[in-house]
Protein backbone atom coordinates (compact mmCIF):
# COMPACT_ATOMS: atom_id res chain seq x y z
CA UNK A 1 0.00 0.00 0.00
CA UNK A 2 2.44 2.22 0.63
CA UNK A 3 4.66 1.99 -2.60
CA UNK A 4 1.24 2.36 -4.36
CA UNK A 5 0.58 5.70 -2.50
CA UNK A 6 3.86 7.14 -3.27
CA UNK A 7 3.92 6.20 -7.22
CA UNK A 8 0.32 8.20 -7.15
CA UNK A 9 2.46 10.92 -5.38
CA UNK A 10 5.70 10.62 -7.86
CA UNK A 11 2.92 10.99 -10.55
CA UNK A 12 1.33 13.84 -9.03
CA UNK A 13 4.34 15.57 -9.35
CA UNK A 14 5.31 14.25 -12.59
CA UNK A 15 2.26 16.67 -13.83
CA UNK A 16 4.19 20.00 -12.22
CA UNK A 17 7.48 21.57 -11.55
CA UNK A 18 8.68 20.45 -7.96
CA UNK A 19 10.05 23.18 -6.00
CA UNK A 20 10.54 24.64 -2.29
CA UNK A 21 7.55 23.92 -0.26
CA UNK A 22 6.54 25.20 3.01
CA UNK A 23 8.74 24.50 5.98
CA UNK A 24 6.14 23.72 8.42
CA UNK A 25 5.21 20.71 6.47
CA UNK A 26 2.61 19.84 3.27
CA UNK A 27 -0.78 21.17 4.55
CA UNK A 28 -2.58 17.66 3.97
CA UNK A 29 -0.05 16.36 6.13
CA UNK A 30 -0.58 18.76 9.11
CA UNK A 31 -4.12 18.06 8.58
CA UNK A 32 -4.16 14.53 8.49
CA UNK A 33 -1.66 14.27 11.49
CA UNK A 34 -3.69 16.74 13.64
CA UNK A 35 -6.80 14.40 12.93
CA UNK A 36 -5.22 11.19 13.54
CA UNK A 37 -3.78 12.70 17.08
CA UNK A 38 -7.23 14.16 18.18
CA UNK A 39 -9.10 10.94 17.07
CA UNK A 40 -6.42 8.39 19.11
CA UNK A 41 -5.11 10.62 21.65
CA UNK A 42 -7.20 12.79 22.00
CA UNK A 43 -4.76 16.19 21.37
CA UNK A 44 -6.95 19.30 20.80
CA UNK A 45 -5.01 21.08 17.93
CA UNK A 46 -5.40 21.61 14.00
CA UNK A 47 -3.38 22.08 10.75
CA UNK A 48 -1.98 25.04 11.75
CA UNK A 49 -0.57 23.87 15.27
CA UNK A 50 1.12 20.78 13.04
CA UNK A 51 5.19 21.41 12.37
CA UNK A 52 6.11 18.51 10.24
CA UNK A 53 10.08 17.31 11.55
CA UNK A 54 12.62 14.69 10.24
CA UNK A 55 11.39 11.90 12.91
CA UNK A 56 11.24 13.10 16.66
CA UNK A 57 15.13 13.85 17.12
CA UNK A 58 14.78 16.81 14.59
CA UNK A 59 11.52 18.00 16.80
CA UNK A 60 14.48 17.69 19.39
CA UNK A 61 16.92 19.69 18.03
CA UNK A 62 14.35 22.44 17.16
CA UNK A 63 12.75 22.78 20.43
CA UNK A 64 15.94 22.81 21.97
CA UNK A 65 17.32 25.71 19.37
CA UNK A 66 14.06 27.91 20.46
CA UNK A 67 13.40 27.14 24.37
CA UNK A 68 17.30 27.17 25.42
CA UNK A 69 18.63 30.47 26.09
CA UNK A 70 20.96 32.18 27.86
CA UNK A 71 19.13 33.67 30.34
CA UNK A 72 17.26 30.15 31.76
CA UNK A 73 19.37 27.61 30.32
CA UNK A 74 18.09 24.57 32.62
CA UNK A 75 16.34 21.90 31.35
CA UNK A 76 14.88 19.09 33.33
CA UNK A 77 15.09 15.37 31.88
CA UNK A 78 13.69 12.44 33.06
CA UNK A 79 16.39 9.80 34.46
CA UNK A 80 16.89 7.47 32.98
CA UNK A 81 16.32 8.40 29.68
CA UNK A 82 16.50 9.32 26.14
CA UNK A 83 19.95 10.01 25.25
CA UNK A 84 19.69 11.47 21.94
CA UNK A 85 17.17 13.55 23.48
CA UNK A 86 20.11 14.85 26.54
CA UNK A 87 22.48 15.05 23.57
CA UNK A 88 20.41 17.63 21.51
CA UNK A 89 19.73 19.55 24.62
CA UNK A 90 23.39 19.70 25.38
CA UNK A 91 24.34 20.82 21.87
CA UNK A 92 22.07 23.86 22.18
CA UNK A 93 24.21 24.94 25.51
CA UNK A 94 21.25 23.83 28.24
CA UNK A 95 22.25 22.72 31.10
CA UNK A 96 20.28 19.20 31.61
CA UNK A 97 18.87 18.58 35.06
CA UNK A 98 18.55 14.72 35.82
CA UNK A 99 15.66 14.10 37.75
CA UNK A 100 14.38 11.04 39.44
CA UNK A 101 12.00 8.87 39.04
CA UNK A 102 9.36 6.24 41.10
CA UNK A 103 7.02 4.25 40.12
CA UNK A 104 4.43 7.16 39.11
CA UNK A 105 6.65 8.69 37.02
CA UNK A 106 9.13 11.80 37.40
CA UNK A 107 9.14 13.40 41.09
CA UNK A 108 7.91 16.64 40.24
CA UNK A 109 9.35 17.78 43.81
CA UNK A 110 12.81 16.97 42.09
CA UNK A 111 12.21 19.41 39.54
CA UNK A 112 14.59 22.43 39.60
CA UNK A 113 12.64 25.69 40.11
CA UNK A 114 14.65 27.61 37.63
CA UNK A 115 14.02 24.83 34.78
CA UNK A 116 13.07 26.34 31.28
CA UNK A 117 11.31 23.14 30.14
CA UNK A 118 10.52 19.77 31.36
CA UNK A 119 11.34 16.25 29.39
CA UNK A 120 8.81 13.61 29.70
CA UNK A 121 7.62 10.68 28.10
CA UNK A 122 4.77 10.21 30.22
CA UNK A 123 2.39 7.46 27.80
CA UNK A 124 5.16 4.69 28.13
CA UNK A 125 8.25 5.94 29.67
CA UNK A 126 11.52 5.11 28.42
CA UNK A 127 13.59 3.37 29.37
CA UNK A 128 11.48 2.38 32.44
CA UNK A 129 8.31 1.48 30.97
CA UNK A 130 5.71 3.55 33.66
CA UNK A 131 3.03 5.23 32.75
CA UNK A 132 2.85 8.94 34.08
CA UNK A 133 0.33 8.85 36.94
CA UNK A 134 -3.05 11.04 36.62
CA UNK A 135 -1.95 12.76 39.91
CA UNK A 136 1.92 14.15 38.71
CA UNK A 137 0.13 14.76 35.35
CA UNK A 138 -1.62 17.60 37.42
CA UNK A 139 1.43 18.29 39.50
CA UNK A 140 3.47 18.33 36.46
CA UNK A 141 1.37 21.08 34.60
CA UNK A 142 0.89 23.13 38.23
CA UNK A 143 4.67 23.22 38.55
CA UNK A 144 5.05 24.04 34.69
CA UNK A 145 2.29 27.22 35.33
CA UNK A 146 3.98 28.12 38.55
CA UNK A 147 7.71 28.32 36.86
CA UNK A 148 6.82 30.10 33.65
CA UNK A 149 8.52 26.73 31.99
CA UNK A 150 7.27 24.27 29.54
CA UNK A 151 6.91 20.76 28.99
CA UNK A 152 7.98 18.51 26.22
CA UNK A 153 5.83 15.62 25.91
CA UNK A 154 7.15 12.74 23.77
CA UNK A 155 4.47 10.45 23.51
CA UNK A 156 6.95 7.21 23.21
CA UNK A 157 5.55 3.97 21.77
CA UNK A 158 1.86 5.51 22.09
CA UNK A 159 0.48 3.63 19.65
CA UNK A 160 0.71 0.24 21.19
CA UNK A 161 -1.04 0.28 24.53
CA UNK A 162 -2.12 -3.39 25.70
CA UNK A 163 -4.28 -2.92 28.31
CA UNK A 164 -6.60 -0.55 29.90
CA UNK A 165 -7.59 3.09 28.74
CA UNK A 166 -4.64 5.62 27.93
CA UNK A 167 -4.57 8.36 29.95
CA UNK A 168 -5.09 11.53 28.10
CA UNK A 169 -2.19 13.37 26.49
CA UNK A 170 -0.28 16.00 28.66
CA UNK A 171 -1.44 18.58 25.88
CA UNK A 172 -5.06 18.05 26.04
CA UNK A 173 -5.01 18.45 30.16
CA UNK A 174 -2.76 21.48 29.36
CA UNK A 175 -4.85 24.99 29.26
CA UNK A 176 -1.48 27.71 29.31
CA UNK A 177 0.06 26.69 26.52
CA UNK A 178 3.07 25.16 27.57
CA UNK A 179 3.23 21.64 26.25
CA UNK A 180 4.55 21.01 23.23
CA UNK A 181 3.51 17.49 21.83
CA UNK A 182 5.94 15.22 19.98
CA UNK A 183 5.44 12.37 17.80
CA UNK A 184 6.85 10.31 15.40
CA UNK A 185 6.02 7.36 12.53
CA UNK A 186 9.21 6.05 13.61
CA UNK A 187 7.97 3.52 15.23
CA UNK A 188 4.10 2.45 13.96
CA UNK A 189 5.70 2.67 10.01
CA UNK A 190 9.42 2.49 9.72
CA UNK A 191 12.28 4.86 10.81
CA UNK A 192 13.63 5.01 7.34
CA UNK A 193 10.99 7.40 6.38
CA UNK A 194 12.25 10.09 8.68
CA UNK A 195 9.08 12.02 9.25
CA UNK A 196 7.52 13.21 12.63
CA UNK A 197 5.90 16.15 14.13
CA UNK A 198 5.59 18.43 16.78
CA UNK A 199 2.42 19.80 18.29
CA UNK A 200 3.28 23.25 19.58
CA UNK A 201 1.43 25.92 21.48
CA UNK A 202 0.41 29.50 18.97
CA UNK A 203 2.86 31.50 20.79
CA UNK A 204 5.71 29.55 19.67
CA UNK A 205 4.80 28.01 15.77
CA UNK A 206 6.86 31.20 13.97
CA UNK A 207 9.83 30.27 15.79
CA UNK A 208 9.92 26.73 14.72
CA UNK A 209 9.37 27.21 11.39
CA UNK A 210 12.13 29.43 11.19
CA UNK A 211 14.20 26.97 12.65
CA UNK A 212 13.05 24.52 10.56
CA UNK A 213 13.53 26.19 7.61
CA UNK A 214 17.60 27.12 8.67
CA UNK A 215 18.10 23.81 9.28
CA UNK A 216 16.87 21.88 6.19
CA UNK A 217 13.93 23.70 4.66
CA UNK A 218 11.45 20.80 4.81
CA UNK A 219 10.84 17.06 4.79
CA UNK A 220 10.68 15.01 1.22
CA UNK A 221 7.62 16.36 -0.57
CA UNK A 222 6.97 12.81 -1.85
CA UNK A 223 6.81 11.13 1.03
CA UNK A 224 5.13 13.51 2.88
CA UNK A 225 2.14 13.31 0.18
CA UNK A 226 2.22 9.24 0.42
CA UNK A 227 1.93 9.29 4.25
CA UNK A 228 -0.74 11.82 4.37
CA UNK A 229 -2.94 9.39 2.14
CA UNK A 230 -1.80 6.58 4.39
CA UNK A 231 -3.04 8.21 6.69
CA UNK A 232 -6.30 10.11 5.51
CA UNK A 233 -7.43 6.59 4.05
CA UNK A 234 -7.57 4.47 6.77
CA UNK A 235 -4.49 2.81 6.60
CA UNK A 236 -2.62 3.58 9.23
CA UNK A 237 -5.10 3.02 11.83
CA UNK A 238 -5.92 -0.57 10.39
CA UNK A 239 -1.97 -1.18 10.45
CA UNK A 240 -1.08 -0.23 14.01
CA UNK A 241 -4.50 -2.19 14.72
CA UNK A 242 -2.51 -4.99 12.92
CA UNK A 243 0.95 -4.31 15.02
CA UNK A 244 -0.66 -4.42 18.32
CA UNK A 245 -1.61 -7.76 18.18
CA UNK A 246 1.41 -9.13 17.23
CA UNK A 247 3.96 -6.94 19.69
CA UNK A 248 1.26 -7.82 22.20
CA UNK A 249 2.12 -11.56 21.67
CA UNK A 250 5.87 -10.86 21.44
CA UNK A 251 5.69 -8.71 24.68
CA UNK A 252 3.25 -11.41 26.57
CA UNK A 253 5.82 -14.48 25.61
CA UNK A 254 9.03 -12.30 26.74
CA UNK A 255 7.44 -11.44 29.95
CA UNK A 256 6.67 -15.58 30.41
CA UNK A 257 10.09 -16.62 29.51
CA UNK A 258 11.52 -14.03 31.66
CA UNK A 259 9.56 -14.81 34.77
CA UNK A 260 10.22 -18.63 34.06
CA UNK A 261 13.58 -18.48 33.03
CA UNK A 262 15.51 -15.22 34.70
CA UNK A 263 13.27 -14.56 37.89
CA UNK A 264 16.40 -15.09 40.61
CA UNK A 265 18.07 -12.32 38.54
CA UNK A 266 15.46 -9.97 36.91
CA UNK A 267 11.97 -8.20 37.94
CA UNK A 268 10.51 -7.13 34.65
CA UNK A 269 9.30 -3.14 35.29
CA UNK A 270 5.17 -3.39 34.57
CA UNK A 271 3.58 -1.99 32.14
CA UNK A 272 1.84 -2.42 29.28
CA UNK A 273 2.85 -0.44 26.33
CA UNK A 274 5.34 0.68 23.68
CA UNK A 275 8.70 -1.65 21.84
CA UNK A 276 10.46 -2.92 24.78
CA UNK A 277 10.50 -4.14 28.63
CA UNK A 278 12.89 -3.76 31.12
CA UNK A 279 14.03 -5.87 33.90
CA UNK A 280 15.36 -4.99 37.06
CA UNK A 281 18.04 -6.63 38.25
CA UNK A 282 17.28 -8.55 41.61
CA UNK A 283 20.77 -8.22 43.92
CA UNK A 284 24.21 -7.61 42.78
CA UNK A 285 24.40 -8.31 38.68
CA UNK A 286 27.03 -6.53 36.22
CA UNK A 287 24.60 -5.43 33.58
CA UNK A 288 27.13 -4.13 31.44
CA UNK A 289 29.06 -7.17 31.53
CA UNK A 290 26.37 -9.80 30.94
CA UNK A 291 25.34 -7.23 27.58
CA UNK A 292 28.95 -8.55 26.60
CA UNK A 293 28.68 -11.72 27.17
CA UNK A 294 24.94 -12.05 25.33
CA UNK A 295 26.42 -9.97 22.39
CA UNK A 296 28.97 -13.30 22.55
CA UNK A 297 25.73 -15.21 22.11
CA UNK A 298 24.85 -13.22 19.61
CA UNK A 299 21.98 -11.73 21.21
CA UNK A 300 21.22 -7.65 22.10
CA UNK A 301 20.22 -6.48 25.30
CA UNK A 302 21.23 -3.30 26.83
CA UNK A 303 22.20 -2.19 30.20
CA UNK A 304 20.07 0.10 31.77
CA UNK A 305 23.33 2.31 33.05
CA UNK A 306 23.18 3.60 29.29
CA UNK A 307 20.29 5.47 29.88
CA UNK A 308 21.19 7.12 32.98
CA UNK A 309 22.97 10.47 33.42
CA UNK A 310 25.59 10.13 36.19
CA UNK A 311 26.16 7.46 38.20
CA UNK A 312 22.84 4.92 38.86
CA UNK A 313 21.75 3.00 41.84
CA UNK A 314 19.43 0.88 39.34
CA UNK A 315 21.15 -1.85 37.48
CA UNK A 316 18.74 -4.22 34.49
CA UNK A 317 18.36 -4.63 31.27
CA UNK A 318 16.54 -3.15 28.38
CA UNK A 319 14.84 -6.19 25.76
CA UNK A 320 13.23 -4.96 22.74
CA UNK A 321 10.96 -6.95 20.88
CA UNK A 322 9.96 -4.20 18.23
CA UNK A 323 11.53 -6.33 15.04
CA UNK A 324 11.87 -9.75 16.20
CA UNK A 325 9.00 -12.86 15.98
CA UNK A 326 8.19 -15.01 18.40
CA UNK A 327 10.37 -17.89 17.86
CA UNK A 328 13.22 -15.33 17.60
CA UNK A 329 12.13 -14.16 21.00
CA UNK A 330 12.42 -17.78 22.59
CA UNK A 331 15.93 -18.65 20.61
CA UNK A 332 17.48 -15.43 21.97
CA UNK A 333 15.95 -15.53 25.22
CA UNK A 334 17.72 -19.35 25.74
CA UNK A 335 21.18 -18.07 24.25
CA UNK A 336 20.65 -15.31 26.94
CA UNK A 337 20.29 -17.73 29.43
CA UNK A 338 23.59 -19.96 28.98
CA UNK A 339 25.43 -15.74 29.20
CA UNK A 340 23.85 -15.78 32.39
CA UNK A 341 25.12 -19.10 33.33
CA UNK A 342 28.17 -18.68 32.58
Amino acid sequence: MWQRLSARALRAYAKAPIGYADAQGQFALRDAIARHVSFTRAVACSAEDVIVTAGAQQAFDLLARVLVTRARPTVAMENPGYPPLRRALTAAGANVAAVPLDDEGIVVERIPPDARAICVTPSHQFPLGMVLSSRRRAALLDFAQAHGAVVIEDDYDGEFRFGGRPLDALQTLDRNGCVFYVGTFSKCLFPALRLGFIVAPPWAQAALIAARQSADWHSPSIEQDALAAFIAEGHLLRHVRKMRKLYAARRELLLQILERDFARWLAPVPGAAGLHLTAIARGALDAEALAARAREHEVGVYPLRAYHAGRSARSGLAFGYGTIDLAGIEQGLARLRRAFAR
